[in-house]
């Protein structure tokens, strides 16, 4: 099944500028799986530790629910389902 993934623009580089790409897939794991396949140099900006755990700075949502409160990767996306992926965002300054 086909599954829509949002690309963040911070990771648009490694998707040919893509800000959204369809992957087939039935979870998040083969999801990603797909997108990686395709675009092979974004592995190491969402995975760690030879490509087996996510990085901890990278949110994954299917719908409006976070994968950290699902099932992690064998989170099911449903019919028509979308993954986004939210980098979290540090900085800025005590004034």
């Amino acid at each position: 099944m086909a599954i829509r993934i949002y690309i963040p623009t911070a990771l648009r580089g490694f998707t040919d500028r893509k800000g959204e790409v369809l992957v087939e897939g039935n979870t998040v794991g083969t999801a990603l799986t797909a997108l990686i396949q395709v675009y092979p140099d974004i592995k190491p900006h969402l995975y760690h530790n030879g490509g087996v755990e996510l990085r901890s700075f990278i949110n994954i949502y299917v719908g409006e629910s976070s994968i950290k409160k699902l099932d992690g990767l064998e989170t099911k996306v449903p019919e028509g389902g979308s993954i986004m992926l939210v980098p979290a965002i540090a900085g800025g300054s005590i004034r």
